[in-house]
């Protein structure tokens, strides 16, 4: 049997490699227990080494933290047009769609000139500002109180007029895409008022750049079996798509 400080080595090194690992292929690795490979790994964590995941771990912290919208405006913006622009596809005519916060959705909202007439639904300030004077397009912004670090609305009053609509397509940001967690954001309201805008929505369609995905936010909104689209950019994990395309989703990936 290895030593603690081999077994502390090998599993840096394989990270170093490999960006994450589960607790299975370090048991195979080591020959040792799931008890052992558990305390080796919170013994790495609390020297801040490596971060501990679900059945796992990983270099890269799983934990989405809350951004201002003006400064995530900035990351990966390049990205988060091409996905805009290839979710324009979704959208046919006379088409009622919702658009949620954040700031790739907001990037639909920039792009979006449609040729006949379409109603938008949007708890986002940003979008409705965008949109309101745009030919072609009529705006219901959802009521209710604004959360700051996301100019969006959220709590009960917007999801008591949520209960008085429905409409063809979502379009949803996230701030983590998770295999076993599912869809999450940081802000706990926020996740209470998507849960209601998918149950209303007949297609769900989330734009997340790759730096979503392998990440949590405090706020569960679901489950991946029960969107209907991921579409995200050319640097995402090929193995992480064919897992998601598994649940019946499906992930277009923008050029």
């Amino acid at each position: 049997m290895k030593s603690i400080t081999e077994r502390h080595q090998l599993i840096l090194q394989k990270l170093q490699e490999n960006g994450k690992l589960s607790i299975p292929q370090l048991i195979e690795e080591m020959n040792v227990s799931g008890v052992t490979v558990r305390k080796d790994l919170k013994l790495l964590e609390d020297k801040k080494l490596l971060f501990r995941t679900r059945g796992g771990a990983s270099m890269q912290n799983p934990y989405a933290i809350e951004r201002p919208i003006n400064e995530k405006e900035f990351i990966k913006s390049d990205e988060k047009k091409r996905i805009a622009k290839t979710a324009l596809s979704l959208i046919g005519p006379n088409d009622s769609i919702m658009i949620g916060s954040g700031t790739t959705v907001y990037e639909l909202a920039r792009a979006l000139h449609p040729e006949k007439k379409i109603i938008v639904i949007t708890p986002a300030l940003k979008v409705a500002l965008e949109l309101c004077n745009r030919p072609n397009i009529e705006v219901l912004q959802l009521g209710g109180l604004v959360h700051q670090s996301s100019s969006s609305t959220a709590g009960s009053f917007a999801e008591k007029i949520l209960e008085e609509l429905s409409c063809g397509v979502l379009f949803l940001g996230v701030d983590g895409i998770d295999l076993d967690h599912g869809l999450t954001i940081t802000n706990i309201m926020e996740a209470s008022l998507n849960q209601k805008m998918i149950a209303l929505a007949q297609t769900v369609v989330v734009l997340a750049d790759s730096s979503k995905f392998d990440r949590r936010g405090l706020g569960k909104i679901c489950n991946l079996e029960q969107i209907d689209y991921i579409i995200t950019d050319k640097q995402v994990n090929r193995s992480t798509v064919s897992q998601i395309e598994k649940m019946g989703v499906k992930v277009i990936v923008a050029e």
